[in-house]
């Protein structure tokens, strides 16, 4: 490599006093490469293409990467290039995390009519004996509507399936359904259950839980009335509890974002 036989040149005239031609001779290096200095401005430009180039494509190799800096109008010889990339190291091929898809920051607004869009929401706390559970909390965002809050120690993907298509056969599908980045939430299986009953998935944006905040909402009053206001030993507490919550909260509990009526009152008066 010529860096290689540079240094080769400096330490046999610096050490041993020879000159520097017979030095660049006996490593059979130009002097015209010996004197060669980079322009680093130069450079900026090809290494800023680069590291956007790789961080779209994550598995793209030197070749695909050099044709394309050329197409985006950046002659370079293929040398420069690869001396660029494997300074930025990316001839070293590392092992990358799953990335979710760039989300579209999405506005919260108001639907004007029912099963428009539903937010659905987990939630999680614990028994007396610390076990863990989970709840699944699904509303209507045009009424704010309590349409479930299902409870259980694990609710997979397909779990949360069978909870939407008990209410969407029971009171018609959402055109839109609203949710965040989790797990059960970002699964193949419920994109392909929505694209079949004609439902879109709006996803919200990582670390912004205020656009969702209706359902936000839910999950606090929630917490207040239910899991911290009581110590529950089995399962099956929280599921009669919160029945007969979701029952007041529907139908006696008035709301100041829906002109102090129920949810259900403004679903039917408004």
């Amino acid at each position: 490599m010529p860096s290689e036989k540079k240094e080769v040149v400096t330490y046999l005239t610096s050490q041993y006093k020879i000159s520097e031609r017979k030095a660049c001779k006996a490593v059979q290096l130009p002097r015209s490469s010996y004197h060669y200095k980079p322009n680093d401005k130069q450079d900026d430009v090809y290494i800023e293409y680069l590291a956007a180039l790789v961080q779209k494509h994550v598995s793209i190799g030197f070749w695909q990467s050099y044709h394309r800096t050329r197409k985006a109008g950046l002659i370079v010889n293929h040398k420069k290039l690869y001396r660029i990339y494997t300074a930025m190291k990316l001839n070293i091929r590392k092992r990358t995390k799953k990335r979710l898809p760039a989300r579209v920051k999405q506005h919260l607004f108001q639907p004007t009519q029912i099963n428009e869009v539903w937010s659905i929401d987990f939630m999680s706390d614990s028994l007396w004996n610390g076990r863990r559970i989970r709840l699944l909390n699904v509303i209507d965002d045009y009424n704010r509507e309590v349409l479930l809050i299902e409870t259980d120690t694990s609710l997979p993907t397909l779990r949360v399936i069978r909870c939407l298509t008990e209410i969407g056969n029971h009171r018609g599908f959402p055109k839109m359904i609203r949710v965040d980045n989790g797990p059960e939430f970002i699964s193949v299986k419920l994109d392909i259950w929505c694209k079949e009953n004609g439902i879109q998935l709006i996803f919200i944006q990582p670390g912004e839980p205020t656009q969702n905040a209706y359902i936000e909402r839910l999950n606090g009053t929630f917490r207040r009335d239910v899991l911290n206001a009581y110590l529950f030993k089995t399962i099956q507490e929280v599921k009669e509890i919160s029945e007969a919550w979701v029952d007041d909260y529907n139908y006696h509990r008035p709301h100041q974002s829906l002109n102090n009526k129920t949810p259900m009152e403004y679903k039917l008066n408004k």
